[in-house]
């Protein structure tokens, strides 16, 4: 029986058919794409649970994929690509990707990713109470857990996938130090495959995306040697 759909985009056929095998024999819904263009208007057609996304692409390349999706959509995205430098992964992390994996790559790892991926998107953790099981509310901050939104004085701040976990996640527990080491565990999960280095990443993009609100721009707080913490006036 078919469960989560997933959009493959590479231009290369024998890695689509190979990846496609792979996720039918797991019981996925698979969809392909060419291309940049053709992964947009799938992505928009079909709402993929995850998307498995080549950075090299004919057309747009999957890093400007990746960049118009996050202003739409929060589905996870694994990048594959044949770079294999820090310098890349970081990029594709901090653009909204999820999970990197370099070419050549072992489907089965691939395989193992998409289920920690998804299943961790599945079951963000819930606040044990509120005045809603699933909203958190401080001041002029509203946190949507089961429809991934954050809006700030009653405007939305489009946070990916991940981003949104971790902020959801420190929010859940605000006040509480956590290591680098810990937030990786906790919100990429302890089979997770990468490295508490995405943490940092993805905290800065969240920092960012915070700073233009000037009373949410500390929200996540460095203590020095420890790790993070959420602290915002309730």
């Amino acid at each position: 029986m078919a469960r989560e759909k997933i959009l493959i985009v590479d231009d290369e056929e024998d890695i689509r058919a190979l990846i496609l095998a792979y996720m039918n024999k797991e019981g996925y819904k698979a969809t392909q794409a060419t291309c940049g263009t053709e992964a947009l208007s799938l992505a928009r057609s079909e709402r993929p649970d995850l998307i498995i996304l080549d950075v090299m692409l004919p057309d747009l390349d999957g890093l400007e994929v990746c960049r118009q999706l996050r202003s739409e959509f929060t589905m996870p995205v694994i990048f594959l690509s044949a770079k294999s430098e820090e310098f890349d992964k970081v990029l594709g992390l901090s653009l909204g990707g999820d999970d990197y994996l370099t070419k050549p790559f072992s489907p089965r790892e691939l395989v193992a990713r998409v289920k920690a991926i998804l299943r961790r998107s599945n079951t963000t953790a819930q606040p044990a109470s509120a005045e809603s099981s699933h909203i958190l509310r401080f001041k002029h901050l509203v946190i949507d857990i089961r429809g991934y939104e954050v809006t700030f004085k009653q405007e939305q701040i489009v946070l990916p996938g991940k981003e949104f976990e971790l902020f959801a996640f420190m929010a859940l527990n605000a006040n509480k130090v956590f290591s680098r080491e810990q937030l990786y565990q906790s919100v990429w999960g302890a089979d997770a495959m990468g490295d508490s280095r995405t943490v940092l990443v993805h905290i800065r993009h969240l920092r960012e995306k915070f700073a233009p609100y000037q009373e949410l721009a500390d929200c996540i707080k460095t203590v020095w040697g420890i790790g993070y913490k959420f602290l915002l006036d309730t």
